[in-house]
C-alpha cells in the first residue's frame, strides 16, 4: 500500500486529508462533548447534506456548473446552518437544546427535496454520504489544509477563553468574557470543519469522529490537555486504520473509521474496568 500511496496522488490526498481531519474533528469534539452540545455535529452535517445536495443538482442542471466544487455550497450551507443554531439559542433562551432538532430537521427536509428534483441518488451523493478515498481531489486537499490552519490557530489564541466558557459559562459571563463572540466563533469552526470532513469520513458520520475519540479518551486522560491529545491520538489511530480497511476491502472509508473509533470505546472502557477491579481487589486484600 506505501507503493499505491507514493505512486497515486489521489491516495496522497485521502491519507494527507484523513491526518488533518484526525486532528481538528477532536480538537472541537473535546469542547463539544464538556459543553454537552454534541447533537450539534449531527444538525450541520444534515444541513451540510442539503447544500451538497442542491450543489449536485445545480451542476446537473446548470451547465455552467458542471464542475462546481459541492465543497463550497457545502460549506455554506452549514456556516449558514450555524448562525441559525445560535440565532435560535437566543429566541428560546430557557430551551436552547431546541435548536439542534429545528435545525436537523430542517437540513432533512430540504436534502430529501434537493435529492428528489434531482431524480434520486447518484455516485457522488453516496460518496459525501459515506467518505471515499478517490473521492479527494487537490482542490479540496488545500481547502481542508487552509480551514486546519484557520482551528489550530483559533483553539490556540482563544484556548482560555473556550476552557472557561466549556466549564462554567456563567463565572465567563461574569468575569467580562465576550462569550457571545468566544461561541459564536467556536460554532463556526464547528460548521468548516463537519465541511471539510465529508469528503474522508461522510457527512453522515463526521459527528462521530467528534465524539467517539473524546468518549474513548475521557476514560483514561486525567487532565483536559491530556484529553485534548489522546482524543486526537484515537483519531488519528481510527482515520489511518480506517483508510487502510476501505484501500483493501473496497469499503467506504466513514464506516471503517467509525467502527474502529468504536472498537477504542469499548477497549478503553473494558480496561478501566479491569484497571477498576484490580485497584480495589488490591484495596481488599490489604
Amino acid at each position: 500500500m506505501i507503493y499505491d500511496i507514493l505512486q497515486y496522488d489521489f491516495l496522497q490526498f485521502a491519507f494527507l486529508t484523513g491526518l488533518m481531519i484526525g486532528i481538528i474533528a477532536p480538537l472541537l469534539g473535546v469542547f463539544i462533548v464538556v459543553r454537552r452540545l454534541s447533537l450539534i455535529a449531527d444538525a450541520l452535517s444534515h444541513v451540510t447534506l442539503s447544500g451538497i445536495a442542491l450543489s449536485l443538482l445545480l451542476s446537473k442542471n446548470i451547465g455552467s456548473l458542471a464542475n462546481l466544487n459541492p465543497l463550497y455550497i457545502g460549506m455554506g450551507f452549514s456556516v449558514v446552518g450555524s448562525l441559525f443554531i445560535e440565532r435560535l439559542r437566543a429566541v428560546y433562551k430557557h430551551y436552547q437544546e431546541l435548536a439542534i432538532p429545528i435545525i436537523l430537521s430542517a437540513g432533512i427536509g430540504l436534502g430529501v427535496i434537493f435529492i428528489s428534483l434531482a431524480k434520486g441518488f447518484t455516485t457522488d451523493l453516496f460518496n459525501y454520504l459515506f467518505g471515499s478515498v478517490s473521492a479527494v481531489s487537490q482542490q479540496d486537499l488545500l481547502i481542508i489544509a487552509i480551514i486546519t490552519v484557520i482551528v489550530i490557530g483559533t483553539v490556540y489564541l482563544l484556548y482560555k477563553e473556550l476552557f472557561l466558557l466549556s466549564f462554567d459559562e456563567e463565572h465567563a459571563k461574569t468575569s467580562g468574557l465576550k462569550v457571545n463572540a468566544v461561541h459564536f466563533t467556536f460554532i463556526i469552526l464547528v460548521a468548516l470543519v463537519i465541511a471539510a470532513s465529508m469528503r474522508v469520513v461522510g457527512i453522515l458520520l463526521v459527528s462521530s469522529l467528534m465524539t467517539l475519540p473524546v468518549a474513548a479518551a475521557m476514560k483514561i486522560a486525567k487532565s483536559f490537555k491530556k484529553l485534548i491529545f489522546i482524543s486526537i491520538m484515537f483519531a488519528e489511530i481510527a482515520v489511518v486504520g480506517g483508510l487502510i480497511i476501505s484501500y483493501y476491502l473496497d469499503l467506504a472509508p466513514g464506516g471503517s473509521i467509525v467502527v474502529l473509533s468504536i472498537l477504542l470505546l469499548l477497549t478503553t472502557i473494558i480496561c478501566r474496568k479491569i484497571q477498576a477491579k484490580t485497584a480495589w481487589k488490591g484495596e481488599d486484600a490489604s
